[in-house]
């Protein structure tokens, strides 16, 4: 099973800028569709981004303009940039296998942001 590691989260003031990354293990060209994920505390997790094969790109209303998420197969890399930040967006950050879905998640990378 191919394993994924999130980085680059951190704490930062409102207004400002991070980008995480999600190393997997293995080949991602398989992997149609690639998501972000977040989950506040006490609150569902909830998606964020999706990014497809072919320039397929979703994202969730409360982030768009703001975030880009973007994939580099041949480093098996998947990125979330993530700008104009709000304490709103605080939560832990996952990358998942959205299509075909997996049920495996990595540990997330934590995103606080202040205001």
């Amino acid at each position: 099973q191919v394993q994924l590691v999130e980085s680059g989260g951190g704490l930062v003031q409102a207004g400002g800028s991070l980008r995480l990354s999600c190393a997997a293990s293995g080949n991602i060209g398989s992997m149609k569709v690639m998501g972000w994920y977040r989950q506040a505390p006490g609150k569902q997790r909830e998606l964020v981004a999706r990014v497809g094969n072919a320039g397929y790109t979703y994202y969730a209303d409360s982030v768009k303009g703001r975030f880009t998420i973007s994939r580099d197969n041949a480093k098996n890399m998947v990125y979330l940039q993530m700008n104009s930040l709000k304490p709103e967006d605080t939560g832990v950050y996952y990358c998942h296998q959205d299509v075909p879905w997996d049920g495996y998640w990595g540990q997330g990378t934590q995103v606080t942001v202040s205001s």
